[in-house]
């Protein structure tokens, strides 16, 4: 199942069953893994947790262990399979990118107020972060729970130096594991991530959260969604006959997703040239861009003849109008 906007419920669908099903697993799999790894300290009876209601079990160490190895053989298998999986669909959305460090520390201060968030894809970059990080962590638990467990074959002889340090780390790594995993949920407590919550129960999230928040994926969304539909294709400079054909079809698309304006009053029809359109997302972008402004109707681009053409009121002014495609990445040539 593949994200795409459902206009019907007003959603974007993020997650698909499947990965759905990977995050419970995981998840799950994580909370057994770390408790019954602090209850091989043993701790629980210390701290009391045995005299919890229906938690008397927990301060036995074999029990724990049993568990222990259970989920960790759960954890594994999942994290293989994710890797398997997602690399076989080549998905990279969650692989942190060159500036990630910096865009998530902007993004982290205006949650507090200061400054604006800038404009995310499918996934925040503070969220490839933690993905690295507990991916990491996971790795080094995974490879040191494995000689834990190799140690205690038949058979086996490890030097005692590998056996404590591995030891050393399997327990730090585990309250790194466990901070990463706080700090994840900790997260929550911002209002503006509160609507991803929706998603991680029922893989949708809502139209507006996405517009709003992830404008580089819901434009990536609007375009798949034109080629699905068989109302658009990507096409280049060569077929630009063809995109001719098609853009009133694509532009009636496109209007869906704004809000109709009230209609002006005896509207002048300009046009103007427009430098720098080669292809069907060009025609998309000047069309928002024209179309978020107030009175501006009607707006038909030719990319055979690089020229827009459009309504607005006799008083409006043309300024606006040259600078809002000018910030949308294309040049107006005046005369």
């Amino acid at each position: 199942m593949e994200e795409k906007i459902i206009k019907d419920k007003s959603v974007v669908l993020r997650h698909s069953p499947i990965e759905l099903v990977e995050h419970w697993i995981l998840a799950i799999s994580g909370f057994l893994l770390i408790f019954s790894g602090f209850g091989e300290l043993p701790m629980y009876k210390r701290y009391m947790v045995t005299q919890i209601p229906g938690l008397g079990w927990a301060g036995d160490f074999f029990i724990n262990l049993k568990i222990h190895y259970l989920a960790g053989i759960v954890f594994v298998s999942v994290m293989v399979f994710h890797a398997l999986y997602h690399g076989w669909l080549g998905h990279q959305g969650l692989i942190p990118k060159k500036g990630d460090l910096k865009t998530s520390l902007v993004t982290i201060l205006s949650m507090f107020g200061f400054g604006e968030e800038p404009k995310s894809d499918k996934y925040l970059p503070e969220q490839r972060l933690a993905y690295a990080y507990l991916g990491g962590v996971g790795f080094i638990l995974v490879l040191t729970g494995v000689v834990k467990v190799i140690k205690n074959l038949p058979g086996v002889y490890l030097s005692p130096t590998l056996i404590t340090s591995s030891t050393l780390i399997h327990t730090f790594a585990t309250v790194f594991f466990l901070l990463g995993v706080l700090a994840h949920l900790a997260a929550l407590i911002f209002k503006v991530n509160r609507p991803l919550v929706k998603s991680v129960f029922t893989g949708e999230v809502d139209l507006k959260y996405v517009k709003d928040r992830h404008t580089l994926w819901y434009n990536s969304l609007v375009g798949k969604k034109l080629e699905d539909d068989g109302k658009e294709v990507v096409k280049g400079e060569s077929e630009a006959e063809v995109e001719k054909e098609e853009k009133d079809k694509a532009l009636e698309t496109v209007e869906v997703e704004k809000l109709e304006t009230e209609k002006e009053e005896n509207p002048m029809r300009s046009t103007i040239k427009v430098k720098g359109m080669s292809c069907q997302h060009c025609v998309m972008s000047v069309t928002k861009a024209l179309t978020q402004l107030e009175g501006i109707k009607n707006v038909q681009v030719d990319l055979v003849k690089g020229e827009v053409q459009f309504d607005h009121p006799k008083e409006g002014t043309l300024s606006q109008i040259e600078k809002a495609i000018e910030d949308a990445g294309y040049e107006v040539v005046t005369s």
